[in-house]
């Protein structure tokens, strides 16, 4: 037991080094924030609305976005008030629930991009048995196994921070309620739940990670045995959007958590935060839609559509 003052609340530092550009930095990730919103809310609307979209790669890109609406919500909201107020305050028991959401959506949102790696190797790999096998029901199962498997790691380990005592530095250098810097304000040893943390971490980020190279050394595999480059072309272009996704989130999170202590840097790591938290749900609705036919097509046939009914 360490001896301390007893905290009742926790300070985000936010980007203090940043002076200046409040204002600048306020307005641009607020537009961030909505574009996001917008982008992702876009793509759930013209996937549900239009009947040859409801397959099932769209439905787990749905799921998706919908993930990364609320992933985005969970930070964004008291990063700029950051900007605003000059000491920005959160309750324990609120910081405890952001960093809860903040981690169950992130973790849910590795499996779901696992399983879409699933769904482009069967359909790719196994085309003539993938209707069978991804029927609506298994979809269904597997979309919410994502949710039910990420929201249990994180609940487990969650109802074991909300029992520690807080003492001492209660500064947070941080644009959101991190676990570490939680755990280092506790006044108790906290070596079992570092250990939970480090052993959750591999089994989610690494493990996912192992699951989707195997799904691409397949689906490459495959698309390398078509005879023709339009064949080849167009077969990868079903799975490039997805592959992209899965690059930049693992890159960033991979960069972040499984760096040397010795080598690892708060500043750098809030960086590469804000490129896991906020660059990535803003770019996932331009990535899927830039290089997708279907859902343009859908995009310009949902414009068009109200404009042809009422000139009719």
């Amino acid at each position: 037991m360490r001896n301390g003052t007893v905290i009742t609340e926790f300070i985000l530092l936010g980007f203090p080094v940043i002076q200046g550009l409040q204002t600048p930095l306020f307005i641009a990730i607020f537009l961030i924030y909505i574009l996001t919103l917008a982008g992702n809310g876009l793509i759930i609307a013209i996937v549900w609305a239009e009947p040859r979209l409801q397959i099932p790669m769209y439905f787990f890109l749905c799921n998706l976005s919908f993930l990364e609406i609320w992933y985005t919500t969970t930070v964004i909201p008291k990063l700029l008030e950051t900007f605003v107020v000059a000491r920005t305050v959160i309750c324990i028991s609120c910081c405890l629930l952001q960093a809860f959401f903040h981690f169950f959506l992130g973790t849910s949102e590795f499996l779901i991009l696992t399983i879409m790696s699933f769904d482009r190797y069967l359909a790719i790999c196994k085309p003539l048995r993938y209707p069978t096998i991804m029927t609506s029901k298994l979809c269904l199962q597997l979309a919410l196994s994502s949710w039910v498997v990420g929201f249990t790691i994180v609940f487990c380990q969650t109802m074991l921070l909300i029992q520690l005592p807080f003492c001492g530095n209660n500064v947070i250098n941080h644009f959101y309620c991190d676990v570490g810097p939680i755990l280092k304000a506790a006044c108790i040893d906290t070596s079992i739940l570092e250990l939970l943390g480090v052993l959750a971490t591999v089994l989610v980020i690494p493990g996912s990670l192992l699951f989707n190279m195997i799904s691409y050394i397949y689906i490459l595999s495959t698309i390398l045995q078509i005879p023709s480059a339009t064949g080849r072309q167009k077969t990868f272009s079903t799975c490039a959007s997805h592959l992209t996704v899965v690059s930049l989130l693992y890159g960033a999170v991979l960069f972040m958590y499984l760096r040397p202590t010795a080598h690892s840097s708060f500043k750098i790591n809030k960086v590469v935060s804000v490129l896991n938290t906020i660059l990535t749900p803003l770019l996932n609705p331009f990535i899927y839609t830039i290089r997708n036919k279907e859902v343009k097509g859908a995009l310009r046939k949902a414009i068009t559509c109200p404009k042809t009914d009422h000139a009719k």
